[in-house]
C-alpha cells in the first residue's frame, strides 16, 4: 500500500496539514458562526417561548382571579335575592294569614251570633212548646182550664229553678 511507504510520509503530512488548516478555516469561518446564529437564535425563540408562556400563565392567574371574584359577586347576589325573595314570601304569607284570621274571627263571630240566635230562638221555642203542653197536660190531666200567659210563667220559673 502506498501510503504505508515511508518515502512519501512528509508529503503526506504536508497535505494533510494543507487539508486540515483549509478545512480549519472554512468550518471557523462559514460552518461554526453558521451553527453558532442557529443556536443563538433557537435560544431567543425558547426565551420568547418561555417568556410568552409567562406572560400567559400571568393572565391565566388573573383571569382566574376575576373568575372568582365574579363568582363570588354573582354568589353574594344570588344569596341577597334568595334573601329579598324570602323576605317578601315571608312578607306575603304573613299579610295572607293575617287577612286569612281576620276573615276566619269575623265568620267565627258570625257564627256565634248565630248559634246564639239559634239558641235563644230554640229556647223561646221550647218556652212555647213547654207552656203548650204544660196547657194542654193541665187540661187534659186535671181538667183545668190555664191561659196561655199563665202556662208560660210557670214554665219560665220551672227552667229558671233549674238553671
Amino acid at each position: 500500500m502506498p501510503q504505508f511507504d515511508p518515502s512519501t510520509f512528509s508529503s503526506q503530512l504536508f497535505w494533510l496539514l494543507i487539508c486540515f488548516v483549509v478545512l480549519y478555516w472554512v468550518v471557523s469561518k462559514f460552518a461554526i458562526p453558521r451553527i453558532g446564529d442557529i443556536l443563538a437564535q433557537r435560544e431567543r425563540v425558547v426565551q420568547d417561548d418561555l417568556d410568552r408562556a409567562e406572560s400567559l400563565k400571568g393572565e391565566a392567574k388573573q383571569a382566574l382571579a376575576d373568575y372568582e371574584a365574579a363568582m363570588a359577586g354573582a354568589r353574594e347576589q344570588a344569596r341577597m335575592l334568595m334573601f329579598k325573595v324570602t323576605s317578601d314570601t315571608k312578607a306575603t304569607a304573613e299579610t295572607h294569614n293575617r287577612e286569612i284570621g281576620e276573615e276566619l274571627t269575623a265568620q267565627i263571630a258570625d257564627a256565634e251570633q248565630r248559634i246564639a240566635t239559634a239558641r235563644d230562638e230554640a229556647m223561646d221555642s221550647l218556652t212555647s212548646i213547654a207552656a203548650d203542653a204544660a196547657k194542654d197536660a193541665a187540661s187534659r190531666l186535671a181538667g183545668l182550664e190555664v191561659n196561655s200567659d199563665d202556662a208560660e210563667s210557670a214554665v219560665i220559673a220551672a227552667m229558671e229553678g233549674t238553671r
